[in-house]
């Protein structure tokens, strides 16, 4: 943990930001000030970038919108300008957003560390009762924030309002956790002495998320550590830098104070010089990510320098295993959910479907039945809309791609397989069959709404294959046989296992990877955890 006399001789301080006179708000005091950026080429004032578009039938909400730098409190340009952020279904621009870089995130990051000597002496009941205040705005503000998730992510409206719910509920789980923050008292060998274990904030927490849950994968990280007493600087997915600013507007609204929450978006060109920033700072104690492992694989080398404490979870590739002794439709709407939710794009979602014989053939019909009967592709904001664009033309060629290598190795494409017309960066919801382990799509993670069905013969073939995999994040499975349950639950190499169920995440429970899929767990009473030392006293002298 660094302490605040750290910051005279702190890098982060000589590069001072923010500037001041730009929105100020009480802030909580430090040891020391934070003094103003040198005048520079901040971007003047002007109409809202964002004003006048009209994603969806009502247009967006401008109350939340915001596109400047949230950092001690206020709203802030970015020296080197903006970034453009697209309608990733018709590729219009929704707006230009500050476009940070190393000098700004290290200026957040001091912001952070100035706010976190307040904020982690606040009692335990009023972090608990701010996070509460932050949360009732959120389900006040729902159909608004789902609006914007829609606007710069694509998901259809529906499943942004899904999670809108999903990411205040950790902001009130947390709140309650806030308050069950618990030490140790323990009786040692001496009878003079006790052994006290206390729990205090680790300090200033990195927070970098992806675009494909703007919101819900901010406050699971968020709410955990501002209830244990930490303060954050989050960096947002360049895609969906929105969705993180306007938070930041109602937690400003809620009265967390300032520093405690900072956002510093910046384009996909400075994504490495800001990640690097902040997670080789010396006054960040933990960095938390979700994305690809090949990125936390380079974060947690920044990370290592300084042993900081590191929390991931990274990519997953998920096998959905359907036994001859399964119920076929419950496992057939399982698959449903499972995959094409956010059209694929779900670090969770089954990305192998390994079915025994006895029942591949049915499962197959059927499977195809429900895709061409209840999935529905276009615009997120239009009523009839399950399946939504995909990010960006990138994810489009890698679906495009996966199909083709299958196709070229011997699969069969039952339903779908091809761009459709609503767009670009929109794709067929597809099932293929005849499908082997030796293809991409088994190989890889498609993050797309690909369902590739391999035949199995036995329980230990469909364990082999969906264990072969460096990575093991979530897991699925369909028996009604109770000891098959217990042994392949048991059996299965994933840090998350639906038995009888396509969706599994909820913020009582823990979410996180095994192997290469990251550390640590979010959600869950255990969630808090990954934001708190432990400290012991040994209490002399009785």
């Amino acid at each position: 943990m660094t302490s605040c006399l750290q910051l005279q001789n702190c890098r982060a301080l000589r590069l001072a930001w923010p500037p001041t006179g730009a929105n100020p708000r009480p802030r909580p005091r430090c040891s020391l000030p934070l003094p103003p950026l040198p005048a520079g080429p901040l971007a003047g004032p002007g109409p809202h970038p964002l004003r006048g578009y009209s994603g969806g039938p009502a247009g967006l909400p401008q109350t939340l919108l915001r596109t400047d730098a949230f950092v001690g409190g206020r709203w802030l340009p970015a020296a080197a300008g903006t970034f453009p952020v697209q309608d990733p279904a018709s590729g219009a621009q929704l707006g230009r957003v500050a476009d940070c870089g190393a000098a700004e995130a290290r200026g957040a990051v001091s912001a952070a560390h100035q706010a976190f000597c307040s904020w982690r002496g606040v009692s335990a009941k009023e972090r608990s009762s701010l996070l509460r205040k932050w949360y009732d705005l959120m389900i006040k503000n729902k159909d608004d924030l789902a609006k914007i998730i829609t606007a710069e992510n694509g998901k259809p409206l529906k499943e942004a309002q899904g999670e809108v719910l999903y990411s205040a509920l950790f902001l009130e789980w947390f709140s309650e956790e806030a308050r069950r923050i618990y030490g140790d008292i323990i009786y040692t060998p001496a009878k003079d002495r006790r052994g006290l274990v206390l729990k205090q904030p680790v300090g200033v927490a990195a927070i970098i998320t992806p675009w494909n849950f703007p919101s819900a994968m901010i406050t699971r990280k968020v709410g955990a550590a501002l209830a244990a007493g930490c303060t954050v600087v989050v960096k947002p997915a360049e895609d969906t830098p929105l969705s993180a600013l306007a938070l930041g507007e109602l937690a400003n609204q809620a009265g967390i104070p300032a520093g405690v929450y900072n956002v510093v978006p910046c384009s996909r060109q400075k994504t490495k010089e800001v990640g690097e920033a902040l997670c080789t700072d010396p006054l960040v104690s933990k960095i938390s990510f979700t994305g690809s492992t090949a990125t936390g694989k380079i974060l947690l080398h920044y990370a290592a320098d300084s042993v900081k404490r590191v929390s991931m979870e990274l990519g997953g590739h998920a096998p959905f295993i359907v036994f001859d002794s399964a119920n076929v439709d419950q496992a057939v709407a399982g698959a449903l959910a499972s995959k094409y939710r956010n059209s694929g794009q779900t670090c969770v979602c089954s990305n192998r479907f390994l079915v025994q014989k006895g029942i591949h053939d049915s499962f197959v019909k059927k499977f195809a039945e429900v895709i061409n009967r209840e999935l529905r592709v276009g615009h997120g904001f239009e009523e009839r809309t399950t399946q939504g664009p995909l990010i960006n033309e990138k994810a489009v060629e890698k679906v495009e791609k996966h199909v083709s290598d299958a196709v070229s190795k011997g699969a069969t494409i039952v339903t779908g397989g091809k761009r459709h017309s609503s767009g670009k960066n929109f794709f067929e919801p597809t099932l293929l069959s005849n499908v082997t382990s030796d293809m991409l799509c088994c190989q890889e993670e498609t993050f797309g709404p690909l369902a590739p069905v391999i035949k199995f013969d036995t329980e230990e073939e469909a364990l082999a294959i969906a264990n072969a995999m460096d990575v093991g994040l979530a897991g699925y499975f369909y028996s009604q046989d109770p000891a098959q349950i217990w042994r392949v639950a048991e059996q299965l190499e994933v840090g998350m296992v639906g038995v009888n169920e396509g969706l599994l995440s909820t913020v009582e429970c823990p979410f996180g990877g095994v192997k290469q899929s990251g550390l640590g767990r979010e959600g869950s009473k255990y969630g808090i955890d990954e934001y708190l030392e432990l400290k012991y006293v040994c209490y002399g002298g009785l």
